[in-house]
């Protein structure tokens, strides 16, 4: 069976997965989560999109399912843009699936409508961003458990600004890995509506659905963990 490796998304850390890791160890799943440049233990002043897809190539060691959660669905599709020999899928987690030839940053503020804009909080340089604290726990966590969002209260970063306006062009490379799509149907910070409107980009067969909120990983760790390896089960072998 494929590995797993779980991609946080904005402002995130692998410590997010927290819940979710030993879910998919009771299913017999091998998965790990990981720290992009500029978050958590990884430390990088001003990290690239190419940056991102060079840390998720490197701790790969076998064939390796990525699930990105939010703006990690950049993350996980540049790094299959980079060399897709070593995966096995794409799985998105309430997240942006790119567009070709355009950016994180050009697709949010594509969106229907934008929830999180009266949230952040440009750094002076407007190299990075924040969430601020007032708006977090009702965009992100409003359905997840207290430590979970004491947790998240603690630990939330800078999130670099650079990799959000960084278009990414789509090839077969990504576009020919087996690709899903889980939306949140609760989701303050990507619009649902617009979530099922990325998630047409993947067959209808590889089209999930969460009732929950944009964090998942904390308001239904188990329930995340059963559609991962559901999606793991419809790989090609």
């Amino acid at each position: 069976m494929a590995e797993v490796l779980l991609v946080h998304g904005s402002c995130h850390g692998a410590w997010c997965w927290h819940r979710v890791l030993p879910e998919l160890e009771a299913l017999g799943i091998a998965a790990r989560a990981i720290d992009l440049p500029g978050h958590g233990s990884n430390p990088a002043a001003a990290p690239a999109l190419q940056d991102y897809a060079e840390a998720i190539l490197a701790v790969l060691t076998g064939p390796t399912l990525l699930v990105g959660h939010s703006a990690g669905g950049y993350a996980i599709t540049a790094a299959a843009e980079a060399d897709p020999s070593r995966l096995r899928g794409l799985a998105y987690l309430c997240a942006y699936a790119p567009a070709s030839g355009k950016s994180l940053a050009e697709m949010r503020r594509a969106g229907p409508s934008q929830p999180l804009a009266p949230a952040i909080r440009l750094s002076p340089g407007r190299s990075h961003f924040t969430i601020a604290s007032e708006h977090a726990e009702d965009l992100l966590y409003h359905d997840c458990p207290a430590e979970d969002r004491a947790v998240a209260a603690r630990l939330l970063c800078p999130e670099p600004v650079a990799p959000q306006e960084t278009p990414l062009t789509l090839t077969r490379n990504s576009q020919d890995l087996p690709r899903f799509y889980i939306a949140c149907t609760e989701d303050r910070t990507i619009p649902p509506s617009y979530q099922a409107q990325m998630a047409l980009s993947v067959p209808r067969e590889n089209r999930f659905a969460l009732p929950t909120s944009h964090s998942p990983f904390f308001a239904a760790p188990q329930d995340t963990a059963r559609l991962i390896a559901e999606i793991l089960s419809r790989l090609p072998a």
